[in-house]
């Protein structure tokens, strides 16, 4: 068999992965992309789960990266409404650190810089008076409110992922890169198929390493020029707990460390508290919470709620890795947040694009980038597109969400309030092909615990490479927070049965 040769091959199923292949196959590009386990499996489901300027990244005078994610939280909103919604944010004034002047300084900086259209500004808020206050110790009178976004992270990385494949991208999940050799004007890969346990080869012209954490782990299996150049792995932790208060707002709080954390509302009965800033040094696959970070993170949230925290009140938690630029900052909390992109061409050769950093807000801007940065060796390739296309099932304005809801209802009866509201925040208009033709219980499959049903679970095998329970509880939905352990396994068995015996499942996706 040929084997097959590509424009563009990407290493990493994460944000920056799948971003640029999406955007590069938008544009003509041949693409290919392996990820060694499920998409979004590493840091880009381990975010605080914000689309976000980085107030604090003014103090370092990181202005470029501020307003360029400030602009992208506009862009991103309009393109997936579904996943990415608007959320205020509560600044207490705390006396003892930061003077107020300088919070609105900095707020009107945030304000005004990105071009702000969609996403109101900044106000002052009496935590006495107003009912972000209720859930606070009463030495914070008064505060600042903004506006940031939320969204589902895990979800933007396999929607790009869908894009790209809508657009003719190959995207191989499980599949481990186990070499890549640079011959002249192509790269050979030999890749394992760790479902199948099968080895194959691709070949491709460009090469790209966007394995994050991984990368410095990757590059000894990939033929390239010695550099400098390595990632600094700082991992970031969050606690879930119950829910702290009533209200749809979040908090962003200041700690004596001169770091900040935030208090979020989450899936509706909780609160999502973190995170921390922690060198680390090992496998990041294996990384996890410690007893310091859950300790730190209770003890600067009770530092503002009546309620004390402890970490016996803790029901979830989970900790990624930001791969970023070693600049050579002696603190993680000081460690630069922007990207940086390495080019490798060895002796006029195939060449290797390495990328170091980065942040969730700013993947669009990333992949444009890449590309322009790579498009002397893609001569045929077109123009950028993304700025102004929807992601799939963000085909509606933003102020109608609830719209599309009431139009699933309409479409399908069968479905309760609660549920059609989460398969809209979840799929947007592709909730309604997904449910078509269901007019009552029976159709649905059978229920997994929550509100999670056979339809649901059959879509996310065809459409968007889940294999297993924890792929779909935790990556494609969050309801790993509700559904019991039994539930879980009862899920996994029907996920085996379906990939081993149903033929419409038996592709890489």
């Amino acid at each position: 068999m040929k084997t097959p040769v590509f424009d563009l091959a990407v290493i990493g199923g994460g944000i920056n992965g799948c971003g640029i292949a999406r955007d590069a196959a938008g544009r003509g590009v041949s693409v290919f992309l392996c990820e060694q386990d499920d998409l979004a499996c590493g840091t880009s489901s381990a975010s605080t789960k914000l689309i976000h300027g980085g107030l604090r990244y003014l103090e370092y005078y990181e202005f470029r990266l501020v307003r360029e994610a400030l602009r992208e939280r506009e862009v991103l909103l309009t393109a997936a409404p579904h996943i990415i919604s608007p959320l205020r944010f509560i600044l207490p004034h705390h006396s003892g650190l930061r003077p107020a002047w300088l919070i609105r300084l900095g707020l009107f900086l945030y304000d005004h810089i990105g071009g702000r259209k969609l996403l109101p500004g900044t106000t002052s808020v009496n935590l006495l008076s107003d009912e972000a206050g209720r859930p606070l110790k009463k030495n914070f009178s008064k505060g600042f409110e903004y506006s940031d976004c939320w969204v589902m992270d895990s979800r933007l990385v396999v929607l790009n992922a869908m894009d790209a494949t809508a657009k003719g991208a190959t995207i191989q999940t499980r599949t481990r890169l186990l070499s890549a050799t640079r011959t002249g004007k192509i790269w050979t890969l030999n890749l394992l198929n760790k479902s199948r346990n099968q080895e194959f080869t691709v070949q491709t012209r460009v090469l790209i390493n966007a394995s994050g954490p991984w990368l410095d782990e990757m590059m000894p299996h990939i033929s390239h020029t010695a550099s400098r150049e390595h990632i600094r792995m700082v991992k970031g932790s969050h606690i879930i707990v119950g829910k702290m208060f009533d209200h749809d707002r979040a908090y962003i709080f200041q700690n004596e460390d001169g770091r900040i954390i935030f208090a979020i509302p989450y899936e509706r009965d909780f609160t999502l508290i973190g995170t921390t800033d922690v060198d680390f040094q090992g496998d990041p696959g294996k990384v996890a919470i410690s007893e310091e970070e859950t300790a730190y993170l209770c003890r600067a949230a009770s530092e503002y709620f009546i309620r004390k925290l402890s970490p016996a009140d803790v029901v979830g938690s989970f900790s990624g890795i930001r791969p970023l630029f070693d600049d050579g900052k002696s603190e993680a909390k000081a460690a630069t947040r922007d990207y940086v992109l390495k080019l490798d061409i060895g002796r006029d050769e195939a060449p290797l694009l390495s990328l170091y950093g980065g942040k969730i807000t700013t993947y669009r801007k990333l992949a444009e980038s890449v590309l322009a940065k790579l498009s002397p060796f893609l001569p045929g390739m077109g123009r950028a597109w993304t700025e102004t296309a929807h992601l799939p099932g963000g085909d509606f304005r933003p102020d109608s969400f609830h719209a599309e809801v009431e139009r699933l209802l309409s479409s399908c009866p069968v479905l309760t309030k609660n549920l059609a509201t989460r398969l809209i925040r979840t799929y947007g208009t592709c909730a309604v092909t997904m449910t078509a033709g269901r007019k009552d219980r029976d159709d649905l499959g059978k229920c997994f615990g929550g509100d999670l049903f056979g339809f649901e679970v059959d879509y996310l095998l065809k459409k968007e490479w889940a294999r297993n329970a924890e792929d779909v509880l935790w990556r494609r939905t969050r309801l790993g927070l509700v559904v019991t352990a039994t539930e879980a396994m009862t899920l996994d068995t029907y996920i085996k049965e379906k990939l081993s015996t149903d033929p419409a499942f038996a592709d890489n996706r």
